[in-house]
């Protein structure tokens, strides 16, 4: 059941995340337009603006795929010395320090949409971009990463429950210095 629930979350984390490729990959061309543009005397204007609420966008909803891909950092100097249970245990503790904390981020942020909604606010820039408009992706994003977060914890809970060390390992563990050289 836990390697189940892992390669689900893998596979539908890779295809956001070529999602937010392509988001990326449009918002590159964009900007690319306009620097064309520029060169010929005129503008699209905002670029800035909008590559800023791109990036945050895919920056949290990239954080899930980070996390299924191992790619987090974490200081690791006191795992490394351990085996089996013991490792299991930090990377277990890591797992739930994050997935409260993103769970936080979460839930914090839902006023900031809210108030938006409420409001009818805009940026204070030239465009006058709808902030709910970008306050969601970016929301929602987060709110992916959190139940990714819990889901995986669960999943690697289940596997040290069956002492599967190597398993839990693979699904919450790190890289470290010596492992990256291999």
């Amino acid at each position: 059941m836990a390697q189940i629930l892992l390669s689900g979350l893998r596979r539908m984390n890779r295809a956001i995340a070529i999602l937010v490729g392509v988001l990326l990959l449009a918002c590159v061309v964009f900007v690319l337009a306009d620097i064309v543009l520029r060169q010929m005397g005129s503008s699209l204007g905002g670029t800035d603006e909008i590559s800023g609420y791109v990036m945050a966008i895919a920056t949290s909803w990239g954080m899930a795929f980070t996390l299924i891909e191992l790619g987090h950092v974490r200081i690791d100097i006191l795992r490394g010395r351990a085996t089996g249970g013991a490792r299991a245990l930090f990377d277990l503790t890591a797992m739930l320090a994050l997935a409260v904390t993103v769970t936080l981020i979460a839930v914090r942020g839902w006023p900031v949409l809210s108030r938006s909604l409420a409001n009818s606010s805009r940026a204070n820039t030239p465009l006058e971009t709808p902030l709910a408009l970008v306050q969601a992706p970016w929301l929602a994003g987060w709110i992916w990463f959190a139940l990714v977060s819990w889901l995986t914890f669960v999943a690697a809970l289940m596997l040290i429950a069956r002492r599967d060390f190597s398993a839990s390992e693979a699904a919450i563990g790190t890289f470290g210095e010596l492992d990256a050289l291999k």
